[in-house]
């Protein structure tokens, strides 16, 4: 069994320790300013409350080996990272981006007026391909969506879209607009999706939330033509 998980909210609508994050997030989802961790044990995140780090690194601070794990950039490659969400799933939605390459690093942001977070997860990964100029690399995509993962690795999309976008059960597939890009986009590229944990200390990926997250709450968002409620 994996270790529990405990978020410390240490600045939200009720900050606490909570040991779900479906809990913790509705305590941060929308507030403004809002500052939070997540820990392995409920001990270190009752330490971290104690003390806890209300003003955020600049992100360029962050060097690339604070990463996490094996999900750290790497040399001669292109390393992509991608975040989506929407709030109240369908509602308000966003998507965030960062590629790293030769050192460089890039951000992308985008959102809709309403649509849902598996059309977000799938947009992020699809603006950072339309976005390269360099396609001659090995490329390396983080994200946190085992439904973008799974969707890819496992053949399932390109089953759907071989059988009209009929899935095995006889069910429509959601989303065939773009899953049908994706597979256009991935098709000339050398390119391996990662599944990585979210909310789990992976800066890159915390950063991508950042993004989704602000470009949701902005105002004017345009129309998502693909989603249909």
């Amino acid at each position: 069994m994996a270790p529990k998980k405990f978020y410390a909210v240490a600045k939200g609508r009720r900050p606490g320790i909570y040991d779900n994050w479906p809990e913790a997030k509705s305590q941060i989802d929308g507030f403004t300013g809002a500052v939070y961790k997540g820990f392995p044990s409920k001990k270190e995140a009752e330490e971290w409350m104690k003390n806890p780090v209300l003003k955020r690194i600049p992100f360029s601070a962050i060097p690339p080996e604070n990463a996490g794990g094996d999900s750290k950039p790497k040399d001669g490659e292109i390393t992509i990272y991608t975040d989506g969400g929407s709030s109240g799933n369908p509602g308000p939605g966003g998507f965030g981006v960062v590629i790293i390459s030769n050192g460089n690093r890039k951000e992308l942001s985008g959102g809709f007026r309403l649509t849902t977070n598996n059309r977000m997860e799938l947009m992020g990964v699809i603006a950072a391909l339309r976005s390269l100029e360099q396609k001659d690399k090995p490329i390396t995509l983080y994200t946190d969506s085992s439904y973008v993962v799974n969707g890819i690795t496992k053949g399932w999309a390109e089953k759907w879209r071989k059988n009209n976008w009929i899935k095995s059960d006889k069910q429509p597939a959601i989303n065939p607009d773009l899953w049908g890009e994706l597979l256009d986009l991935i098709k000339p590229l050398n390119i391996k999706f990662m599944w990585v944990k979210g909310h789990a200390g992976n800066v890159f990926n915390e950063r991508c939330d950042e993004l989704a997250v602000s470009s949701a709450k902005k105002p004017g968002l345009p129309v998502d033509i693909g989603y249909k409620g």
